[in-house]
């Protein structure tokens, strides 16, 4: 017998953390890396939201809290669904988690046993798999197309759906490929759920705040109510307050299973940082006219790389609805051969190529479940994107 678990074998360390970490380690031997691989705001977290954990550790909170969440936070989370996305929750339907990632494995751990099935249109956030899989189901990944835009069509989700099917793992605007679904598409898609009660939807909205050219987002519960009772909605502070570090994640959803995802929680991490709910707080209920404005630049850093890259040998780069990625596919350079007589035969060869050759850093799509494409992030600074996409336009040029 082994001494590393069965559960451990079946999955692989996160695709995008590594990239990252590589990049670092490169920079640190002294090589000139540019990194577009982590999904983190260049921005800086504002400054009330600051002053807030600040007060929070004056005035000593800094004890255990409920493992789900003070209910300072909870309350601010009900009032976000309402105003937002007119979703009305009480707290004892709310959870917060150390980041949206805990979410998902809790709701995970907390319901599916060996058989069950998941399904997870691709691409797909590299570690929705994974936690299925180390909770014991078996991930049904469903491919979408360049063609449909990287989005689910009603006939594959329809088909996909079997006796075993427990959840579908939901994300708009999604991480990796920036598809948001407009309210008609989201409508067909509930409309194939609502002729499945076994099937439950957890909705990831971490990218909620970050659409363009006048979209409307809309989540699976408020679009179909009949849903509202199978329905796990999900966000966080991350994206949209600039607050990674900080690790707050957020949900809503039916009493029972928010309270077996506290149960999860109550025998591993235990209770969210106290300093970090305090200032998910004022991040909720504070001003929010930073997040155009952000969401503003966000665009302009997305129109310019979708223009570069567009111009690079061998790259079609689709112009995405939300988020802060693109999802280009590199086929155009597949088979083709490097400066230095490597032929590229995938898009991670692909990936590390142009990091030996240029010093940019991109995560191949094979890790997002579909090739041949790669993903970047956007969400750094226009001079250091512009100096990214020349470099790969010279790597794309210099091929044969």
């Amino acid at each position: 017998m082994g001494f590393i678990s069965d559960a451990l074998n079946r999955i692989q360390p996160s695709a995008t953390i590594a990239a990252t970490q590589k990049a670092r380690d490169l920079k640190a031997l002294g090589r000139d890396v540019i990194s577009l691989a982590a999904g983190e705001p260049d921005f800086d977290t504002p400054d009330n939201i600051k002053e807030a954990a600040i007060k929070a550790i004056r005035e000593g909170k800094t004890k255990y809290t409920a493992v789900d969440g003070i209910p300072e936070l909870k309350a601010a989370i009900c009032a976000k669904f309402k105003r937002e996305n007119g979703l009305d929750y009480q707290p004892n339907q709310a959870f917060v988690a150390p980041g949206g990632k805990p979410i998902i494995y809790n709701a995970m751990i907390a319901t599916l046993n060996p058989g069950d099935e998941v399904i997870i249109p691709a691409p797909y956030w590299v570690s929705y798999p994974d936690i299925v899989l180390l909770a014991g189901g078996t991930p049904v990944t469903v491919d979408t197309t360049l063609k449909n835009g990287f989005k689910l069509q009603p006939e594959e989700l329809e088909k996909a759906i079997t006796k075993k099917t427990k959840w579908l793992i939901f994300n708009s605007p999604s991480n990796p490929s920036g598809a948001a679904y407009t309210h008609a598409e989201l409508k067909k898609l509930t409309d194939v759920l609502m002729k499945h009660p076994h099937v439950w939807i957890l909705s990831d909205d971490m990218y909620e705040h970050l659409t363009y050219d006048g979209f409307k987002f809309a989540t699976p519960a408020e679009v179909e109510p009949g849903l509202y009772e199978r329905t796990l909605t999900m966000n966080g502070v991350s994206k949209a307050y600039a607050m990674t570090g900080w690790r707050i994640g957020y949900c809503a959803g039916p009493e029972t299973l928010i309270k077996a995802m506290t149960k999860v929680q109550s025998q591993s991490t235990s209770n969210p940082t106290s300093i970090s709910q305090w200032a998910a707080v004022e991040a909720l209920n504070g001003p929010q006219d930073f997040i155009p404005t952000r969401a503003a630049s966000f665009k302009e850093r997305r129109d310019l790389v979708v223009s570069m890259l567009n111009q690079a040998k061998g790259i079609k780069c689709p112009t995405p609805e939300g988020a802060f990625y693109v999802y280009p596919s590199c086929e155009g350079c597949i088979g083709k051969e490097t400066t230095v007589g490597k032929v590229i035969e995938s898009d991670e060869d692909f990936a590390l190529a142009l990091l030996e050759a240029e010093g940019v850093s991109v995560v191949h799509g094979a890790a997002f479940g579909l090739s041949p494409f790669f993903r970047i992030s956007y969400a750094t600074s226009t001079e250091e994107l512009t100096d990214a996409c020349e470099r790969i336009q010279r790597f794309c040029a210099s091929l044969r």
